[in-house]
């Protein structure tokens, strides 16, 4: 038996219907990193996250940053433990640290759908790329919490039988994220079907 190409090619018409959805309230350029060739994925574009992920952010990492100054004055101050200072101290710069890069790192998140297959990438320093087959797709999820329900943002999360093919895509505006779902979930059922 042989196998036939589709004949109906919904990645197509459901990229079509969703693609300009897709960038609205996000990112418009994709930060690549500096002086290295970029990697040419030819049949897509890339779509980013909203800006808006980058507030939920800095509210949760200036949240803990808050936490922990007050728990360090509270341990060096009130309960004479100066040695506090050395975790703490560590753990400040490295939440400064974070908090100083997370509007370029949020830039670096991008996704494309390929006719076969969703490729997300992420990270400037250490880049990750994964394609997620369309007809490997067990679960597309949608989870939020109370920040992202309030900046109206959400993450997408695609599961597969691979643990390390799993996708979270963060920061998609609610509407983006719903709409993504639905086309993942319409594609995936054609491929498998066809498998």
């Amino acid at each position: 038996m042989t196998h036939m190409p589709d004949q109906n090619p919904v990645p197509e018409q459901s990229r079509a219907r969703t693609e300009p959805a897709l960038d609205a309230g996000t990112f418009t350029e994709l930060r690549e990193p500096k002086n290295q060739a970029r990697l040419a994925l030819a049949d897509g574009q890339w779509h980013q996250i909203s800006p808006k992920y980058v507030w939920v952010q800095l509210i949760s990492s200036g949240t803990m940053l808050v936490i922990l100054i007050a728990a360090l004055l509270v341990l060096t101050q009130v309960l004479h433990q100066a040695w506090a200072w050395i975790p703490g101290g560590i753990f400040l710069v490295i939440l400064v640290w974070t908090i100083a890069i997370l509007p370029r790192q949020a830039r670096a998140y991008g996704y494309q759908l390929r006719t076969d297959d969703l490729v997300f990438r992420r990270g400037i320093l250490w880049q990750r790329f994964v394609a997620v087959p369309y007809g490997r797709m067990q679960l597309v999820d949608i989870t939020h919490g109370p920040l992202d329900r309030g900046f109206g943002i959400a993450q997408l999360k695609l599961v597969t039988a691979a643990a390390a093919t799993g996708v979270v895509i963060p920061g998609l505006p609610q509407a983006t994220a719903e709409d993504l779902r639905d086309v993942l979930i319409e594609v995936a059922e054609t491929r498998r079907t066809g498998l």
